[in-house]
């Protein structure tokens, strides 16, 4: 969103129309606007909205948790947790309405996933690497340099063989419905002593720095074998941190620096990809099962949709709205709050890889890739994983990798 939107509506005009009618309306209305964005046309669609989603009672509620996500930063990553909830009200014609509750109000980036398990809330939205700790499977995500593209990172989530590989271990192990994800590759982002350094172009640069880590054990492997001292920080201290220079950087994906207001205090973005960044949406599984099969279908109809959605509009907003490139154009976050991208050479990519992927430097991972391999069935997960998401042409752009209806065989 420009400035000029920002100053259309004020925070306090968002209140107010949230509390007349309903935060879940009023942010499905946000999204509906786009450029048009005022205090009146916002409370006129706003309106709108709830008339539209009251027209009947609902057969279930449900209660969608989504960490940090509120009306401004939901415009910035398109990661497409109202699309769904809109689309699954309308599809069930009102026998599924969603309540919507962001900006940390029923959980966080941590415990979104075990307030899901507890029956808290009844679908929720994290990137697998923070709900890991929750649900510790989802670390079969994680491995360092298992997707080399995110077309690879599409083509995976859509196969029917991520059923068997991902999906099922979830449903077993972790009483969780994966639905739909948005795809990116981690790099390091670092804080403001980085403002005047040079622009990093080699692993040396960045030997002993001090990095924030997420929730992900397998992401820590992978910078612990970097040299990348991964240090496990609350999220609310990782800015204070980055801007004191208390930490050097933090591990995540270029769009979370925009949507979580870390770019003020960001001056480098470096384009490692060393391992998935996957906001994902997922559903407790007993509340999946009480739906009946015609509104699951429904579900997974409404998730296959969101997934298309957030292929295509989270690929233009890492451009347009993020400005995730060596060169930003003016207006976008990167361009507006000075972030430099390091783009990294191939050669350099290929030497980290070579240095801490497990196909090449096996050991580190040995005790997670066994224990993950038991849950998923003795199967070789990270072999099979590893082998399709090299199905795709490297070059292959994330947008035409073809959907399919993964649950279907």
């Amino acid at each position: 969103m420009s400035s000029r939107q920002h100053s259309a509506l004020s925070r306090r005009d968002f209140l107010d129309i949230s509390s007349r009618f309903g935060l879940t309306s009023t942010l499905l209305a946000v999204t509906g606007l786009g450029a048009g964005l005022s205090a009146s046309s916002l409370a006129r669609a706003a309106e709108k909205e709830q008339q539209r989603r009251y027209q009947t009672e609902p057969k279930f509620q449900l209660r969608f948790g989504a960490s940090g996500f509120n009306e401004r930063n939901l415009q910035i990553q398109k990661s497409g947790q109202l699309f769904f909830a809109r689309d699954l009200e309308e599809r069930t014609n009102g026998a599924i309405r969603v309540e919507f509750m962001g900006s940390n109000e029923v959980c966080n980036q941590l415990d979104c996933v075990s307030k899901t398990q507890q029956g808290i809330v009844d679908i929720f939205s994290a990137s697998t690497q923070n709900s890991a700790g929750g649900a510790p499977y989802l670390n079969v995500l994680d491995f360092a340099y298992l997707f080399p593209t995110v077309a690879s990172m599409f083509h995976f989530f859509y196969d029917p063989r991520s059923e068997k590989l991902l999906r099922e271990p979830l449903r077993q192990r972790h009483q969780l419905q994966f639905l739909f994800t948005h795809c990116d590759l981690r790099g390091l982002m670092m804080g403001l002593k980085w403002k005047d350094r040079p622009l990093v172009t080699s692993l040396d640069d960045l030997q002993g720095t001090k990095n924030r880590v997420t929730g992900t054990q397998l992401g820590r492997i992978a910078m612990e074998q970097l040299g990348l001292n991964p240090v496990p920080v609350a999220w609310e201290e990782t800015l204070d941190g980055l801007r004191q220079g208390l930490l050097d950087g933090a591990e995540t994906w270029m769009s979370a620096v925009a949507y979580a207001g870390m770019a003020p205090v960001i001056s480098q973005a470096v384009d490692l990809r060393f391992f998935a960044g996957t906001e994902h949406t997922a559903m407790s599984l007993p509340k999946f099962d009480s739906l009946g099969s015609e509104l699951q279908d429904q579900v997974m109809e409404s998730a296959y949709t969101a997934q298309i959605y957030t292929q295509g509009m989270n690929e233009g907003g890492r451009f347009e709205i993020v400005g995730a490139t060596e060169h930003p154009a003016a207006g976008t976050v990167f361009a507006t709050n000075n972030v430099r991208v390091a783009p990294l050479s191939d050669e350099v990519r290929a030497e980290a890889e070579q240095r801490c992927a497990p196909k090449f430097n096996p050991e580190p991972w040995e005790q997670w890739r066994e224990r993950l391999n038991s849950w998923a069935g003795d199967i070789d997960v990270y072999e099979e994983i590893y082998a399709l998401a090299r199905e795709v042409p490297k070059d292959l752009a994330a947008v035409n990798v073809a959907p399919k209806r993964w649950w279907r065989a």
